[in-house]
């Protein structure tokens, strides 16, 4: 499972950096590719808690940090359609 966590999360992070550097007509595709990357990494961090894998406090600071970056990932595909 931790191994599952780790590839979403630079999968995640490979394609933040490839939006970051996308052609505006390419970036909407990426962010919304991204924002599914994270919402299966929420889902595995949430199943990794639930199987006793990480501990409460783990999981609270690691669900902060993944709710700002869906935060920030729906302000830039906001700020895209505008």
């Amino acid at each position: 499972m931790g191994e599952k966590i780790n590839l979403l999360f630079i999968e995640l992070a490979e394609l933040i950096f490839t939006a970051g550097f996308a052609a505006k007509e390419n970036k909407a595709v990426i962010i919304k590719k991204a924002s599914l990357k994270l919402d299966l990494l929420k889902f595995f961090v949430q199943l990794a808690l639930e199987s006793k894998l990480i501990p409460a406090e783990k999981y609270l600071e690691l669900s902060k940090k993944l709710e700002e970056i869906g935060r920030m990932l729906g302000g830039w595909r906001k700020q895209l359609t505008k």
